[in-house]
């Protein structure tokens, strides 16, 4: 089995957990390709019997690996969507960090999990993304997102205003400081924390959301993602902020962006006797009711 490993830094308490990951992985004679950047922060703590494959591009694991590990949080999850891009590779998240939607796979659970893969006991999730069109190539080739579209004021003082259209039909203006455009899967993260729905992970929606905004009347909406949102951003600052999923970026204003679903999607690897209703049980701690 050839594997591909991502990640950004790991913290001391968590080296045993990888070195025993690591050293079952070559037990089980799977060939490894580590993203190089992870390996020169692992070189000094994790012990290698033999020396991984080292990559940078998504070209160069493209074809070569069956599954990607990524060894953080949600966050490094969303970071591995560039390099994984239309590959069509299934991503397993091994969770490092706190809460943890994304990345299910708890530190404790990584060797039954890796036997669990080799036993095919395991679901293939294909999770939505979505892509933003400019006339700028403001993200280069890597125009889309799993989690959301979010644009941000750039100062504190004025708020934007942001009209939105929904197939051509207007839908509003809104005055806020921002607003986002999830995916059923970021329905859990920014979009949740500014009031909006929880979509199932298969919910063929988008979620509209704004942020702060300036009238109390207007709230989140949930629209087929076969539709196509045309935005066009004014402020009396000269910029504001756009962001896809983690990376962020400065635009000028005003400005006009489209927002469409991506033609491919992302495989998340979701383990036996899992699903996304346990999830939010456990991550969101609904049910902590002493009825229940």
């Amino acid at each position: 089995m050839k594997v591909a490993l991502f990640g950004k830094t790991i913290s001391g308490n968590d080296v045993p957990y990888l070195q025993g990951f690591i050293d079952r992985l070559r037990i089980l004679n799977c060939i490894v390709y580590l993203f190089e950047p992870f390996y020169n922060a692992l070189r000094e703590k994790i012990h290698f019997e033999n020396q991984p494959l080292l990559f940078t591009t998504q070209q160069e694991i493209r074809g070569e690996v069956e599954y990607l590990f990524s060894i953080g949080g949600d966050g490094t999850l969303l970071d591995t969507i560039t390099l994984v891009g239309d590959s069509k590779i299934p991503v397993i998240g091994i969770n490092m960090g706190r809460l943890g939607f994304l990345s299910g796979i708890s530190k404790e659970e990584i060797l039954p999990a890796l036997d669990d893969l080799i036993g095919k006991k395991y679901t293939i999730d294909e999770r939505t993304l979505l892509r933003l069109e400019s006339a700028k190539p403001l993200f280069g080739e890597f125009n889309y997102a799993l989690n959301d579209f979010s644009i941000h004021k750039s100062s504190p003082q004025s708020l934007l205003a942001i009209k939105l259209f929904v197939n051509d039909d207007f839908l509003n203006t809104y005055w806020a400081d921002g607003l986002i455009v999830a995916t059923p899967t970021g329905s859990t993260a920014y979009s949740m924390s500014c009031t909006g729905p929880i979509l199932s992970p298969d919910s063929e929606n988008f979620v509209i959301t704004p942020i702060a905004s300036h009238n109390l009347t207007v709230r989140p909406i949930v629209i087929p993602d076969t539709c196509i949102i045309r935005i066009i951003i004014e402020s009396r600052n000269v910029d504001c902020y756009i962001g896809l999923d983690s990376r962020i970026v400065r635009l000028e204003v005003p400005t006009e962006l489209v927002i469409k679903k991506e033609d491919f999607k992302i495989c998340l690897v979701r383990m036996s006797g899992r699903n996304f209703f346990e999830t939010i049980r456990a991550k969101l701690k609904w049910g902590l009711d002493i009825r229940n």
